[in-house]
């Protein structure tokens, strides 16, 4: 098990759709597999990867767990007494998992047996800037360093369709004027996740907002090359 001590803290920056996204690790979750911060404005999250070195007895299918949760006080302040105990998530945070789990579980091994446990904490939360996209970089980055072993990384990026301009992660406030709420995620060579809502939205300028999208998470992949070659592990072997 890697010590707290022998944990360097680097940080990373990127542009995305015009604003700065920044990945630091090696300050939090130290004990994990692999752990990172992502924020993007105001909006932070945690997430930490980490996989069992053994196969439970009677296990002949890939197990994989993401959980998300908030850490951060909603902005209409403290809820009642009987709200303030952690309860199941919200449906929000539930499709927004699908969409991670979605993104993540094609890149991994097919005969990998050992369970792997995903878990994204919402440390603050500024509204222009959701964390579903950001969810995807955040687990990403924390697989990429860690030592499970990945098919490569991947990330996600939102395209909105504002004014008849497709928009590379528009912030909230501008997505209530788009036509196009596209959620696409993909590795260096290829898209994997697609979901999206549209108001009649032509085949031309649909292949136009997916080629946007795939070419804007380029450079958080190539970000991610970059941490795994300064502090990626070896990935453990598998079925043991």
């Amino acid at each position: 098990m890697t010590q707290a001590s022998e944990t360097q803290h680097k940080t990373y920056t990127t542009n995305i759709g015009g604003r700065e996204l920044v990945i630091e690790t090696g300050r939090l979750a130290q004990q994990a597999g692999g752990a990172v911060t992502v924020r993007m404005g105001d909006t932070m999250l945690l997430c930490s990867a980490t996989m069992s070195t053994r196969v439970r007895e009677g296990i002949d299918f890939s197990r994989s767990r993401l959980n998300m949760k908030s850490a951060c006080m909603p902005p209409d302040g403290f809820p009642a007494a009987f709200m303030r105990r952690e309860g199941r998530p919200s449906d929000r945070a539930v499709l927004n998992a699908r969409v991670i789990d979605r993104t993540l579980r094609p890149l991994f091994p097919e005969d990998m047996l050992n369970e792997v446990q995903i878990i994204l904490t919402s440390l603050a939360h500024d509204p222009e800037n959701p964390v579903d996209m950001l969810g995807i970089v955040a687990a990403s980055a924390a697989i990429v360093i860690s030592n499970i072993p990945r098919n490569g990384p991947v990330a996600g990026a939102r395209i909105g369709l504002i004014n008849g301009e497709l928009v590379v992660n528009p912030p909230t406030s501008q997505m209530e004027h788009s036509r196009l709420d596209l959620r696409v995620s993909g590795t260096g060579d290829a898209i994997n996740m697609v979901e999206c809502g549209a108001e009649e939205v032509d085949e031309e300028t649909m292949l136009k907002a997916l080629k946007l999208a795939h070419e804007s998470i380029q450079p958080l992949i190539q970000l991610m090359n970059q941490m795994r070659a300064d502090m990626g592990k070896g990935k453990i072997g598998l079925h043991q």
